[in-house]
């Protein structure tokens, strides 16, 4: 096997904590032409400090504010050569062999940009993790859903996804990228900020013919909800406010004209509910998505991706996910994916 050089890049944000416990797995890769480089975004922890006298020979870049997930990723890989890029959470632990089976992969075709391995829960290690598992997909609404996670179904792995398949989006987590290729569709946008960057990313890099794909034969184990929590309402606002913007980004407006609207009334059954469960902070957070978006588009902040006619589909699921796992009851994926 050909070991093109693989730049190992964490963005660290006042995570010391994770940096103790998930460092040393990283270091213990079996990859032998591996560089791990620490990103900092302006932590005000002990982090640097703790890297200084504990890590002495890791390379860390330090970005002068916290640029978020998006841009704070785009500020350091810019001062880094390689061939390939792996976006990897400060949270996840790593298994020695993770390396080896997604480059082999991704060197056996041109046209493979993006990958990730399966991604397990640190804390229930048999079973999935929410963000990321056996690969991304998204429906017909631009709603993002995981092989082996619909919702609040969490699979555990058997085995069932030990497979090479093309998905539409990987997990950021874990994310390998071609670094000639991150240059081309210029990085992550930073606009995001964070949270479905990484599927923005992938979309981007689908809408002009390129390959994401899934390594079931590399595993690693992540955390989760290492920033914000699953109720924050911040998150809220990022994740309806994102969603948007992937849909007025990346589908022709042929559709998006259309497909925005309706997503608007599906939001505003969302803050119904947050309502009715007496989640205030979590409704008023998707009436600010909603402002901040149509903000964003008549500020001319939200560019176009570009299709090509080599538009590349695949992974994207041609009903509603939210329909099938609600009202019809299907709960796991071998039931709405044939």
């Amino acid at each position: 096997m050909n070991y093109p050089k693989v730049a190992v890049v964490i963005l660290n944000w006042n995570g010391e904590k994770h940096l103790a416990n998930f460092l040393p797995s990283v270091f213990n890769s079996t990859y032998p032409n591996m560089e791990i480089i620490i990103g900092d975004n302006a932590s005000t922890d002990n982090s640097l400090n703790f890297l200084k006298n504990n890590f002495p020979l890791v390379k860390v870049i330090i970005n002068n504010k916290n640029y978020g997930f998006a841009d704070g990723y785009n500020q350091v890989l810019k001062q880094i050569e390689a061939d390939y890029f792996v976006l990897l959470n400060s949270d996840v632990e790593v298994t020695p062999n993770w390396i080896e089976p997604v480059i082999k992969m991704m060197e056996a075709d041109d046209k493979i940009a993006i990958a990730q391995p399966k991604i397990r829960s640190y804390y229930n290690r048999d079973s999935f993790e929410y963000a990321g598992a056996a690969g991304g997909f998204i429906d017909t609404f631009a709603y993002p859903f995981c092989r082996g996670r619909l919702f609040e179904t969490i699979e555990k792995d058997n085995g069932q996804y030990d497979d090479e398949i093309e998905i539409f989006w990987a997990s950021g987590c874990a994310l390998f990228i071609k670094a000639n290729i991150w240059k081309e569709i210029g990085g992550l946008d930073e606009h995001f900020f964070a949270h479905m960057e990484e599927i923005d990313l992938c979309w981007r890099a689908k809408n002009i013919g390129y390959k994401v794909m899934y390594c079931g034969f590399s595993t690693v184990y992540h955390v989760g909800g290492g920033t914000l929590q699953a109720e924050s309402p911040y998150k809220t606002y990022l994740n309806f406010r994102n969603n948007l913007y992937l849909i007025k980004k990346n589908e022709p407006l042929s559709r998006s004209i259309f497909l925005i609207p309706f997503r608007f009334c599906l939001d505003f059954l969302a803050l119904i509910k947050f309502l009715v469960d007496k989640k205030a902070d979590n409704a008023w957070a998707i009436s600010k998505a909603h402002r901040h978006f149509i903000s964003a588009l008549f500020e001319g902040k939200i560019k176009n991706s570009p299709i090509s006619p080599q538009q590349n589909l695949t992974g994207k699921y041609h009903s509603s996910i939210v329909f099938d796992y609600f009202i019809k009851s299907k709960k796991f994926f071998r039931e709405i994916w044939k």
